[in-house]
């Protein structure tokens, strides 16, 4: 594998790490990087212009975990450099989006008493950090640690406690976290590709960010992330991220119980997929055959033929097995709120018939979200399978800003040390970061 332009020690490193901010979606299926400029974030309207991007097939990663190192560091390397070229800009560090790791959600509660004084700053970053003084994750390292809801004296539905008054203020922070080994293995992957691991970012979060309107986020939505190896999503209500949900069955496992059911190539499976698999039966599906090749290396061994409808008796027992053990899940942990809409993403979520069939599983409206206020992307790079990646860029310019950087989530455990901080001057309490931009 060639080895990365860029080298983040010199100043030409450090220079394109403050000019350019790159996405890279690692999963089972593919590898895609998009590269945003500085100018790149339009706030007129609050969309993004996506410099550079690229896609190639991913390597190395199976089952939820990297399971071969230099496969997959050079898979993410060709993907870098082409978006680079696309681009004309060096990239140095890249913020992943991955939903490897057994990814999972974590709340944790804190409450301060209050002075005569009304709610200042100064008692917000207490808060915070009371919160993450009381993360015990062993094992596992935080990604993501969101203050979702205040309260004052156990009023709940307060977005700026800032100036009420009462006897306690209340947090909720929901804290988000992939396995420790997964997370080593990522950032040594990263190393072999030569590239800074400038954050993760869990798939299903930053695709809703991606394919969510404002009122679904408020009044409640599941972003379904249905990558080639995983299954995960992301419950929201009243703007915030509520919960975090991940299964290690994707679309590749459909094209590996179509290879077996059908004595196909893995190739020949994923073709019969995507040309003409089905979750839900159509017209004529009985009468019309389908070929594919014969597994082996046999060259007298003739075609796979098969009706069309036996590929939907294969595809559609695993892909509502998947979306009812992800609904149970979400229903266990109290997150299948009534209302509730669904929006499919992800590469395995452009299957024929699937939202229909989402819709029976979940008895509430589904539709197919795709990367919104990213205007000019490509054809090629504008579907569901590239939210992911969008959402990386729209969180970087947009937000929402979080307790604890990106920096020190990789660098070390996280501590009450890393709450917000504030600052006294002559006239007024400031306190910066999460405080001041999402307040």
């Amino acid at each position: 594998m060639s080895v990365r332009r860029n080298d983040p020690s010199t100043e030409a490193g450090k220079a394109a790490r403050t000019e350019v901010t790159a996405a890279l979606d690692l999963g089972q299926s593919k590898v895609s990087c998009f590269i945003m400029k500085s100018d790149g974030a339009r706030r007129v309207d609050s969309t993004i212009r996506v410099a550079g991007a690229s896609h190639v097939q991913s390597k190395g990663v199976k089952g939820g975990v990297i399971i071969n190192m230099d496969e997959a560091a050079q898979a993410i390397g060709h993907a870098v450099e082409r978006a680079e070229r696309t681009a004309g800009a060096p990239v140095s560090g890249v913020i992943v989006t991955t939903a490897i790791g057994q990814m999972a959600s974590h709340r944790v509660q804190a409450r301060v008493s209050l002075g005569a004084n009304p709610v200042s700053d100064g008692d917000l970053a207490r808060a915070i950090g009371m919160a993450l003084a009381q993360i015990r994750l062993p094992n596992r390292r935080p990604i993501h640690v969101l203050p979702i809801a205040w309260s004052v004296d156990g009023a709940r539905g307060v977005h700026d406690p800032r100036s009420m008054r009462g006897g306690s203020l209340g947090l909720d922070l929901l804290v988000v976290s992939m396995a420790e080994s997964a997370f080593a293995s990522l950032s040594h992957c990263l190393e072999l590709a030569h590239l800074d691991l400038q954050g993760v970012a869990a798939a299903p979060y930053v695709s809703s960010l991606a394919a969510l309107e404002e009122d679904e986020m408020d009044l409640g939505c599941i972003c379904i992330d249905m990558g080639g190896g995983s299954t995960s999503a992301a419950v929201w209500s009243g703007r915030s991220l509520m919960h975090i949900e991940s299964l290690n069955v994707g679309g590749d496992h459909v094209t590996a119980d179509i290879a077996r059911g059908l004595s196909t190539s893995k190739a020949g499976a994923e073709r019969l997929k995507t040309l003409h698999g089905s979750a839900m039966a159509s017209a004529n599906e009985d009468r019309e055959m389908l070929e594919a090749p014969h597994r082996g290396e046999d060259p007298s061994a003739g075609s796979v033929v098969v009706p069309r409808a036996m590929l939907k008796t294969v595809i559609a027992p695993r892909v509502e097995e998947t979306l009812e053990l992800l609904r149970d899940r979400l229903k266990a942990a109290g997150m299948l709120e009534p209302g509730a809409g669904v929006v499919l993403t992800g590469g395995a979520s452009q299957l024929n018939g699937i939202t229909q069939l989402a819709v029976r599983v979940f008895d509430r409206p589904v539709r197919l979200g795709k990367p919104q206020r990213a205007p000019h992307l490509a054809d090629a790079a504008s579907g569901p399978a590239f939210c992911s990646s969008a959402g990386v860029l729209l969180r970087a310019a947009y937000g929402p800003r979080e307790a604890v950087s990106a920096r020190k989530l990789m660098q070390r455990p996280i501590t009450a040390a890393d709450a917000p901080k504030v600052h006294r001057g002559n006239v007024v309490a400031r306190a910066a970061g999460w405080l001041r931009d999402n307040l």
